[in-house]
């Protein structure tokens, strides 16, 4: 259909906000903040502020309003605003949310690095350049063509990967380059991977591979720690390209390993609603944080934040719940 939305002034913004239910109790700040962050970024924080209709379901008409079980009833998100919302609301939950991804893009840098030390070092025992041999990777990796190209996934990572390094202006990758010239071993090629890259190789590695190095960090099925790399890097994605994250349906979700073999994620398993939310992946990353430096103190400034941070949206229902906190979890050593 075509786009017939038109373009609106600062002015006309907040005033289609006001005529929506919404209060503005200091105008000048509220276009200061609009004119910084934008109309449309911070429209994702006020969703939740919207109201909805009445439940209806579409097959309400061929029953003459009699309920049929199992059917999904719909409530679509009206333009007006739930009664007491403030423009403030939307700007604190913004904040919140943008401290929040400070902190989890800190956690994800000290994994990350410490990943590609596992990588690398268990690669590189075996070849330096490792990464450029098909036979040490399994089958479906580096064997199994994808029909559509005709290629391998071990294929489209090499160019990925030769991309990273022809594009990288590190003193030790234009020494190398200059001194050996191409490859460079893997312990020097590591050092230019981005997260996508280094959970991709990884779910290419041979199970044994695998394995050894998610038990290091206390998960023994290194296909359960593919899928926490696989959600790791799409948190990393969010955080990096800004966007809101606090209560954002995470569809890349992560496997869980079996009860008790990490009993803060227990509280997890059974709930796909709570698995789908970016709580679960918070609470991974503070298990690897305590794994890779035990007296880092990520997990309690996180902690903090989600207590001391979080706005008070009571009078519009909104609650950590959005973000999927699982029963007792300010409870639990952080």
């Amino acid at each position: 259909m075509p786009y017939d939305k038109p373009w609106l002034n600062i002015a006309d913004q907040l005033a289609k906000l006001q005529a929506r239910g919404m209060q503005v109790e200091d105008a000048a700040k509220a276009a200061d903040y609009l004119e910084r962050i934008g109309y449309y970024r911070v429209s994702g924080y006020w969703y939740d502020f919207r109201q909805r209709s009445a439940p209806f379901s579409p097959l309400d008409a061929e029953t003459g309003g009699k309920p049929r079980k199992k059917v999904r009833v719909e409530r679509p998100v009206l333009d007006e605003f739930k009664p007491g919302t403030r423009f403030q609301d939307a700007v604190e939950l913004y904040v919140f949310d943008k401290k929040l991804r400070l902190l989890v893009l800190d956690a994800l840098e000290r994994i990350e690095v410490a990943l590609r030390v596992d990588l690398s070092h268990r690669l590189g025992e075996k070849d330096a350049f490792a990464y450029l041999k098909p036979e040490l990777f399994h089958e479906r990796f580096s064997v199994q063509l994808d029909p559509k190209t005709g290629l391998t996934r071990h294929h489209g990572w090499l160019g990925k990967h030769a991309a990273l390094v022809g594009r990288s202006r590190e003193t030790f990758m234009t020494h190398n380059k200059a001194k050996y010239g191409l490859p460079v071993p893997i312990w020097v090629a590591c050092e230019v991977w981005d997260f996508g890259c280094m959970s991709t190789l990884f779910a290419g590695l041979k199970a044994d591979d695998q394995d050894v190095i998610a038990q290091t960090y206390g998960v023994a099925d290194g296909r359960v720690f593919a899928t926490w790399l696989r959600s790791l890097n799409y948190l990393r994605n969010v955080c990096a390209h800004h966007s809101r994250l606090w209560n954002r349906n995470v569809v890349e979700e992560p496997r869980l390993p079996v009860a008790g073999a990490i009993p803060a994620l227990d509280g997890f398993i059974g709930n796909s609603g709570l698995r789908t939310r970016p709580f679960l992946l918070l609470c991974i990353c503070q298990h690897l944080m305590g794994v890779i430096n035990p007296a880092s103190t990520w997990g309690s400034r996180l902690k903090q934040h989600l207590q001391t941070g979080f706005p008070n949206l009571s009078h519009v229902g909104i609650t950590l719940q959005g973000m999927g906190v699982d029963e007792g979890w300010e409870l639990r050593a952080w």
